[in-house]
Order: structure tokens, then C-alpha cells, then sequence
């Protein structure tokens, strides 16, 4: 007998947003930070973040039952710790944090979807083009704090990513890979401590240079990592066996995305590899939710941005002159588009 129909599923989606909130407001006020050291009361916390006493026990234990915490004991002297994930990914001083992207989550993009019904209609970004009327990066781009915020939501975001690439990936048959777009130079980082011969450059805006500067030198990989500055619609994409993108495709329409296939096509030789790292959406478009609401956000950031699938990749890649093309599962719902000249 079939189990009868409810709403559970529907209503438990409705309300995703309350436990996110939940998380990204511990993010924002580091809670994560302050149980570091060692379990804390619920009064001890509301002390240390200076919450009003009417968060405390809510908040905490909501984050108990929704998995972000430990808790040991229960009513008052009850004490809430790091869980193992919560230790490794959240605490600001670990090389594994990927709150930056929780904060780029709270502080942005939060928001911004909550107008994703205007864009469904409108075609039009949410962002902060909506208020000043300048292009999302130019906005980021202008100010040097929300730039950095930028730079560590997309290492967290995308570090794993490239971790897998540096191990699933023979890069044995090249000497040289230059990351277009590489902000931190996370992707150059990986895959040049993997793999020792090669030699990498991260290429991005002269703004960003600095940033992957300081984010080289800290992983003492200056010997093999190198930095170059330029426009990659404007200035030509630095010759290299591997060219690779991370999350830089989908940020452009599709006359955008073909150009820049093109200058990689360009500045690889015979026998050389072009790698975009995304969160391709499956051929059939029924599997990846995750790649299908970042299509969304792109969206709400750009308009006429969009993430794509293996197919997309492969057909705009033969038309750009590419041989052949293939798709390597990364970590998550990430993969690598890789295409062959």
C-alpha cells in the first residue's frame, strides 16, 4: 500500500531559509570562533557575542538540532562545542574555512533572492546594479573590504574544487597552467603543491594581484606560483599547456562565454587543455539542484549569466576548434568541463 500524500517535503523546503538564517547568523557573529578553545553555557555564549538574553537557548540549540553544534548535558548547565565539520570549516583561523562564503551568503546574497521573483519577470539583476546602476564587479571591485570578503567566499567556496582537480587529473604530460580569473590563486596553489612540476600563473585584474600575491607567498609556493595582471576580454590570456577557469564561465552570456573559449583556444598550443571548473548542470537537467540555482543566482547577479551543462561546454568547444571534450566529476556537484586542442 502506498504511503499516503502530505505536505512535509513541500513545507520543509518552504522553510529552508529559517535554518540557513540560523547558520549564517552564527557565521556572521563567529560563534564558531568562541567555542574554539573549548565548550561554553548558553550564558557564556550570549556573553561572549553579546546576544540579548531572549536568543539564549533558541538560537543555540536550533543550531544543536539543525547539526552545526555539539551540546553536551542539557538545560542550563548544559555546554555546546564545535562539531568536527564545524572545528575544521568555520573557525576563522583554520586553512580550511569556508565561512567566507557563509558571510558573502548573509551579507549579499541573502537579499538579493529575496526579489528572485522580479528577476523571474524582469529578466534583471537584484543586485546592487539595482541602486547605483554599475556593473556587479565594479561595485565589488571599487571597495577593498568588500573585495577581500569577494576573494575569501570564492576560495571557500571553490577550494575543495580545486583540491579534487589537483588529485583526479593527470597533469603529468604539462610543464605550464595559467588560471584565468584566478583571484587567490587557490586553483594555481593546489594544483602546484600536487604536483611539483609544474609551473602555474594566476591571472586576474590588477586589483586582485596583490591579494593572490599574499596568498602565495603564505603557502610559500613563490618558487612555482607566479602572478600576472591583465583583462581577460581586453589583453591576451597568457600562453600555457593548461589554461583553466574556476566559476568563470558561467558569469558571462553566451557571446561572452564564446569569446573567452575562443582567446583560451588561442593560447594553448597543439596538445594543450582547457579546464572550466563549474557546477555543470546534468545533460538532462533533472539532477544538479544545486548547478540549476546557481544558473539563478546568476541571474539575480548579471541577467543574461548563466551556468550550463557538459553538452553546452562540448558544443561550444568544437565550434572554438577544440578536438575533443569530457567531463571529471569534482567534489560535490562540481565538475570539470575539459576540452582538448
Amino acid at each position: 500500500m502506498s504511503e499516503p500524500l502530505t505536505p512535509a517535503k513541500i513545507i520543509e523546503l518552504g522553510r529552508g531559509f529559517m535554518g540557513s538564517k540560523a547558520l549564517l547568523a552564527a557565521g556572521k557573529l563567529r560563534l564558531f570562533d568562541a567555542l574554539r578553545d573549548g565548550p561554553l553555557t548558553a550564558a557564556e555564549i550570549r556573553k561572549r557575542l553579546e546576544l540579548h538574553p531572549r536568543a539564549v537557548p533558541d538560537f543555540v540549540d536550533a543550531l544543536v538540532a539543525l547539526g552545526m553544534l555539539a551540546r553536551e548535558g542539557d538545560g542550563p548547565n548544559a555546554r555546546y562545542a564545535n562539531t568536527p565539520e564545524g572545528a575544521r570549516f568555520l573557525v576563522t583561523t583554520s586553512e580550511h574555512y569556508v565561512g567566507g562564503a557563509l558571510d558573502m551568503f548573509n551579507d549579499r546574497l541573502f537579499r538579493f533572492w529575496a526579489d528572485l521573483d522580479e528577476a523571474l519577470k524582469t529578466g534583471a539583476p537584484q543586485n546592487e546594479i539595482k541602486r547605483t546602476g554599475a556593473p556587479m564587479f565594479e561595485e565589488l571591485y571599487r571597495d577593498p573590504e568588500r573585495l577581500a570578503q569577494f576573494m575569501a567566499a570564492m576560495s571557500g567556496i571553490s577550494r575543495p574544487n580545486f583540491q579534487a582537480l589537483a588529485e583526479k587529473f593527470d597533469f603529468s604530460r604539462y610543464q605550464t597552467l595559467c588560471d584565468v580569473g584566478g583571484a587567490a590563486a587557490d586553483l594555481s596553489c593546489a594544483v602546484a603543491s600536487r604536483h611539483p612540476h609544474l609551473r602555474c600563473t594566476s591571472f586576474d585584474l590588477p586589483v586582485v594581484e596583490p591579494i593572490a600575491r599574499a596568498a602565495i607567498a603564505r603557502r610559500r609556493l613563490s618558487d612555482r606560483v607566479t602572478t600576472a595582471a591583465g583583462d581577460f576580454f581586453k589583453d591576451p590570456i597568457p600562453k600555457a599547456d593548461v589554461v583553466t577557469m574556476g566559476m568563470i564561465l558561467h558569469d558571462w552570456n553566451l557571446e561572452k562565454k564564446k569569446h573567452l573559449i575562443r582567446a583560451v583556444h588561442a593560447a594553448l598550443p597543439a596538445g594543450g587543455v582547457f579546464i572550466a571548473v563549474e557546477n555543470l548542470i546534468d545533460d538532462a537537467r533533472r539532477e544538479n539542484a544545486f548547478g540549476l540555482l546557481m544558473s539563478l543566482n546568476m541571474l539575480i547577479e548579471f541577467g543574461d549569466a548563466f551556468d550550463y551543462t557538459g553538452a553546452d561546454f562540448r558544443a561550444w568547444c568544437t565550434e572554438a576548434g577544440f578536438s575533443r571534450c569530457e567531463v571529471l566529476p569534482l567534489a560535490g556537484p562540481a565538475s570539470a568541463a575539459i576540452a582538448y586542442k
